[in-house]
């Protein structure tokens, strides 16, 4: 004789849940949206919001334990059984499955799906996150707590995109006295990764276009990017003056690159360091005096992107930033002072001056190097002649590399020793 151990067969319970649950869509889906009231739409979208994050949660439960599945297929995962019977790409069933895996071990996370205050989107984001702390050496078992707390209290107030830019510095937030070196280390580690990343390639397509495609430091890809919609922006506002249908926005970037190439003055190439399209700047005069501080590019470190108070400096050699030093309490100390960037007679001048890079032993071009503060700008260095000198920008960015030091020797060449 055999004994029903649950009192009732589970799978009738799963199914007729689900059959509840279609039963509901097809009354929904009966119904025409179009005569339904603003307060009804609305109280439609919040809900199925929080429906969603909760069928998702049971949703990677059940994938969690799929081992079942992935026997009776003969794979290591259910990825097989997915892509064979629903249809669904195998690189995004494991993704998925290895989603159900992270949540799993997350307490919280999985307590904020299933509460449908933490949407998948979410869940992913603050799971890589937490992967992210656990890896970390310097990170205890307590941060680790501290952190997923911390980022599931932050995915009722922050959109996906804006949690990963939290959850970058999650350890910082949680112990700013052990992490916040740690983190400026990294972000120069990153910073300099990217220069060796930096690569841009163009062709012919043969049809009338050119194709290209590239990778830049998010410093000067960031400034690309404020050019190219300073031009794609007025083309925009144009046509929704005119009533003509808008195009894609990536095609309107695309004219708006096109009119930022036509504009180039031909007088000004190939003259390297000229003016930049302006940035705002924000860092603490902590940060600032700092040599592995860090810096906001933007108004906010949630919208910002976060760099070294080095790049921020090396920025304000030849690029019309606006720099915002603040004190305590986000006071502002410092708008920044006129004439930061060197103006084109002054270049010309040091052109004169100096034939080529003044780093000891190089001998780039004037026209390939940046009008560089001996004395940093941020240091109080002033844009004049006499302190004045040209570097090639592998040399600009190693002056302002807190791993080097450099000094003029008697004959006006610059000398760099990497620091013990």
């Amino acid at each position: 004789m055999s004994i029903d151990h649950w009192g009732t067969s589970p799978g009738d319970l799963v199914s007729s849940a689900l059959a509840a649950i279609e039963t509901s869509l097809e009354e929904l889906l009966a119904m025409d949206p179009t005569y339904w009231r603003t307060s009804q739409k609305k109280d439609y979208l919040a809900k199925v919001e929080k429906l969603q994050a909760q069928q998702a949660a049971l949703t990677l439960r059940v994938l969690a334990v799929s081992g079942d599945i992935a026997a009776e297929t003969g794979d290591k995962d259910a990825s097989s059984w997915m892509r064979a019977e629903l249809l669904v790409d195998k690189g995004a069933a494991r993704s998925q499955i290895k989603l159900a895996a992270g949540v799993a071990r997350y307490e919280l996370v999985s307590a904020g799906l299933a509460a449908g205050v933490v949407s998948e989107a979410k869940a992913r984001v603050i799971t890589k996150a937490l992967d992210k702390v656990e890896a970390d050496p310097l990170a205890t078992r307590e941060h680790l707590v501290l952190a997923e707390k911390l980022l599931v209290d932050y995915a009722t107030q922050f959109t996906a995109k804006e949690l990963r830019i939290v959850g970058k510095r999650i350890l910082v937030e949680v112990d700013p006295a052990r992490f916040e070196e740690a983190e400026a280390k990294a972000l120069l580690a990153e910073e300099e990764r990217a220069q060796q990343k930096t690569a841009l390639r163009v062709w012919d397509n043969g049809d009338g276009t050119v194709g290209f495609e590239g990778v830049l430091p998010v410093s000067i890809g960031m400034r690309f990017k404020k050019q190219v919609e300073a031009w794609a922006q007025p083309r925009k506002q144009q046509l929704v003056e005119k009533g003509a249908p808008l195009p894609p926005w990536e095609r309107l970037m695309g004219q708006g690159f096109a009119r930022l190439i036509e504009t180039v003055d031909p007088n000004a190439l190939p003259r390297h360091g000229g003016d930049a399209t302006v940035v705002n700047v924000v860092i603490s005069l902590e940060e600032l005096r700092k040599d592995l501080g860090t810096a906001t590019l933007g108004f906010d470190e949630t919208n910002g992107t976060t760099i070294t108070a080095a790049e921020a400096r090396r920025m304000a050699c030849n690029a019309t930033i606006i720099p915002w030093v603040l004190g305590g309490d986000s006071e502002v100390l410092d708008m920044g002072r006129g004439s930061r960037v060197f103006v084109p007679i002054q270049r010309k001048a040091l052109r004169l001056q100096q034939k080529c890079c003044q780093a000891e032993g190089c001998d780039m071009p004037p026209e390939w190097c940046d009008a560089h503060h001996f004395k940093p700008w941020a240091a109080g260095g002033r844009t004049d002649l006499k302190d004045g000198v040209l570097l090639c920008p592998h040399h600009h960015r190693l002056a302002h590399n807190p791993a080097y030091v450099h000094e003029r020797l008697p004959d006006g060449t610059v000398r760099f020793t990497r620091r013990p």
